[in-house]
């Protein structure tokens, strides 16, 4: 089984004001957050001495705010900490506007070779609303340098049903992104998240969201787009040209382990015998983060310990959002017989075109994305 190395950097320029990740706009702290995350890594390296790693992930915040020289020390730390595989997936997430050539040309010099840009809109009043720091032309030239560079492998992030975005916006987004021709897609609607600036503005009606009926159907359009360009819809908002699926985010889906570092970031390790694990979260705060590791303590804010019962849930749910659920692997580990608790439902979903039941798996169609969730929920209630 591979596993996987998620390295959470918690700076931005400025927040989006969708966003419910932790990350902070002011970025004095950056150097001595870089020193403290290098001990963490350090201290689960007996995670390291029988396990091979062929992912790590950048995320954030903004990754692409690390100098070249940060970024190399965290990557070589890593690599003197764990077992990771010469062909690994590196993937830096990267926002226009705080790279340049020097910068991505350094980051491929050092083995980065995957890069996830989150363009989110070719609007610049729609960027603007979203409170991206970039515009369009930004946009466009962050990725043709990362071409230039010798990135053969880019994903590029999409938003859609934007307040007042009507398909007609929409379609021109996508085709604009598919005329770029990146490897990857992600394609998420705008969520309205708890405690961000987005949600304030709901609440006080300064903006309408768009009908449930209008957001299908932008989706449903994005799914028969991408479709008919080639693109592999192999998870509910995540689309490859052949071969390029992000193997980060499959062995998430898959319930593979993976280690987290920095604050927020999450960790889940299961034992060799599949029957049980245990998921670690760090606390949220940059600070705390910091304190705590000078004083030779893991930052760890709680943690859980899942039973068979707990990871046959989320087998279930990851499994109806990306590949399907393996139905011989969940009765084979966990003496659980989806098809037989669930038969009637399941030859509903059939019939309904929601969902096909093929070489023991049971995959949602794109017509039983749209109602994912709720299909989760009623198969496991």
């Amino acid at each position: 089984m591979t596993s996987s190395l998620y390295i959470h950097i918690p700076f931005c320029e400025r927040k989006c004001i969708y966003c419910d990740f932790y990350s902070l706009e002011n970025q004095s702290a950056m150097s001595t957050y870089v020193d403290a995350l290098l001990r963490e890594i350090y201290a689960y390296a007996s995670y390291g001495e029988k396990t091979e790693f062929d992912t790590l992930f950048f995320g954030g915040g903004t990754p692409s705010l690390l100098s070249p020289p940060q970024l190399e020390a965290i990557l070589v730390s890593l690599a003197s900490t764990f077992l990771i595989r010469p062909d690994a997936e590196i993937t830096v997430e990267v926002n226009p506007g705080t790279v340049d050539e020097e910068k991505l040309s350094a980051y491929r010099a050092m083995g980065v070779n995957r890069l996830s840009i989150g363009i989110q809109s070719f609007h610049d009043d729609e960027l603007k609303f979203l409170g991206r720091i970039h515009n369009r032309e930004e946009a466009l030239r962050c990725y043709w340098t990362a071409r230039r560079v010798g990135f053969e492998n880019i994903s590029v992030d999409l938003i859609f049903s934007i307040p007042g975005q009507g398909l007609e916006r929409w379609h021109a987004n996508l085709e604009e992104a598919v005329a770029l021709g990146p490897e990857h897609l992600s394609v998420y609607s705008l969520i309205v998240e708890d405690g961000t600036p987005l949600s304030r503005m709901v609440d006080v009606k300064q903006i309408v969201q768009n009908p449930v009926e209008e957001e299908a159907r932008q989706f449903e359009l994005a799914m028969s787009f991408l479709a008919d360009h080639g693109f592999d819809h192999y998870e509910v908002s995540n689309y490859a040209k052949p071969g390029f699926r992000s193997r980060h985010n499959s062995n998430y889906w898959s319930h593979h382990n993976y280690l987290g570092f920095g604050p927020s970031a999450h960790s889940f390790w299961q034992s060799a015998s599949g029957q049980a694990a245990r998921r670690w979260w760090n606390i949220a705060s940059v600070t705390e983060y910091c304190e705590r590791i000078l004083d030779r303590r893991l930052p760890i804010a709680s943690e859980e310990q899942l039973d068979a019962g707990q990871l046959i849930t989320e087998q279930v749910f990851l499994g109806l959002r990306s590949d399907g659920v393996q139905l011989r692997s969940l009765t084979k580990d966990f003496g659980f017989d989806l098809l037989d608790r669930q038969r009637e439902m399941i030859n509903h979903l059939v019939e309904e075109q929601l969902a096909i039941v093929q070489s023991e798996t049971l995959r949602l169609t794109p017509k039983g994305y749209l109602l994912c969730d709720e299909i989760s929920e009623r198969l496991l209630p």
